[in-house]
Formats: structure tokens, sequence, C-alpha cells
């Protein structure tokens, strides 16, 4: 089998975290929360439920992954696949098997877990987030002939792959960031339809109006920036 490592950032989840955590199935090595600067339990809740904790005082969602990459990038053994899965409980973790399947089985780089209509919970996600999936993926369609439909935080990808698409962004841009990147360097990638619920607490991001705005334009501005690179 190989070795699979899942990162999980996480900013005040104290109530989901240990839920998603045992929800990972055994075939992973290591499950690492990275606590994005959080003010309750999570991290508390977390190491109770057994996984390695650390601690990233910048907020930000791309600031919590690079800050796992980079704990791994420190361990002596390295994964050969990384996940990366949110803390809010709002997708299943049981399903961790469906996306690295494709990438032991079929020689696949990447996987992105796709937020189908028909297997979402209904108001799991908000118009801003259903419209912002449809305007990025359209316009990744329209620039790079992508096949993917959404920009869901549920993925896996090999890890010289990842280290290879040199991460850098910080906070909203990390998930188009990636695919992205994916797409300029031609790996090989595809998507697995994935059940998806409403989140346990509010949503940091699609929840406030300054959130929202925030990540529109983040992604818009990483899709700008490499049609024309």
């Amino acid at each position: 089998m190989p070795n699979i490592k899942v990162i999980i950032p996480a900013y005040n989840e104290e109530e989901s975290i240990p839920l998603v955590i045992n929800d990972i199935p055994s075939i992973v090595n290591e499950v690492i929360v990275v606590s994005n600067n959080s003010t309750d339990n999570t991290e508390i809740n977390a190491k109770k439920a057994g996984a390695t904790v650390l601690v990233e005082k910048q907020k930000g969602y791309g600031y919590a992954c690079l800050k796992g990459m980079t704990y791994i990038a420190e361990q002596e053994t390295q994964p050969d696949i990384v996940v990366f899965l949110d803390g809010d409980y709002s997708d299943y973790p049981e399903e961790l098997t469906k996306l690295v399947a494709p990438i032991i089985n079929e020689n696949i780089d990447f996987v992105l877990g796709s937020r189908v209509k028909e297997l979402r919970e209904q108001g799991s996600m908000t118009t801003p987030q259903i419209f912002g999936n449809w305007l990025a993926t359209n316009l990744m369609r329209l620039f790079f002939s992508s096949t993917f439909t959404d920009l869901g935080p549920f993925r896996a990808i090999k890890y010289d792959k990842l280290l290879g698409l040199k991460m850098e962004d910080k906070t909203y841009g990390w998930t188009v960031e990636m695919q992205l990147k994916v797409l300029k360097q031609k790996l090989r990638y595809k998507e697995i339809p994935v059940n998806y619920r409403n989140r346990i607490g509010v949503s940091k991001v699609s929840g406030t109006v300054k959130g929202a705005i925030f990540a529109g334009v983040k992604i818009l501005t990483w899709i700008f920036k490499y049609s024309f690179k």
C-alpha cells in the first residue's frame, strides 16, 4: 500500500474535527490537522482523535496547507500521496478510498472530489459558491480545454507532483491555483463524484459576504494570470 498522508486545515472546528478524523479510512498513515489560529478546542479535540496537530497563526487556507506540506517535507519518510480535506465535516472522509484509487490503479496524478448536484445535500453550497464554481470551471474550459466541473476542497495528489506545482497562494486561491497548475503542467487528472452535506458551524469563507467576494476575486485573478502567461 502507498504511504498516504492527509492535511486538514481547520479554524474553530472543535465540534466537527473529531468526526472528520474518525471517519478517515485506516489506509491513511498520518492525519495532519493544521489549526489556523483556532481559539476553541479544535487542537485538543484533534489530538484526542489521534491526529498530528500543527499550529499556523497566520490566517489563510493556503497558509495552513503550506504549513502541513512543510511538516511533511521535514519527515524522514516521504508519502506517495497527499490528500487535502476540510475540517467541517461537509465531505465524507470515508470516500477517501475513491479518490486515491485512480492514483494507485491508473497512475493518475491528481484526483478531485467533485460535488455534483445529485450527491449534494440541499443547502450545502451557497449560491455564490455554485456560481463561482460554474464561472471558474467554464473559464478553465475556455482557456485550457479543461474538463473540471468543481473547485472542491477534497482532493488527492501524488506527492512528487504536488511538490512540482510549487504552490504559493496563502488564502482563498489555493484550490484554483492547484488545478490551474495541474492543467499547465499537463498532469493526468480525474474527477470523482463525491457526496457533500451541510457543514457543522458557519463557513468562514462562503458564509460571509466579505469572504465570498475575496474568494471570487482571488479565483478570477489566478485564472486570468495563467490564461495570459
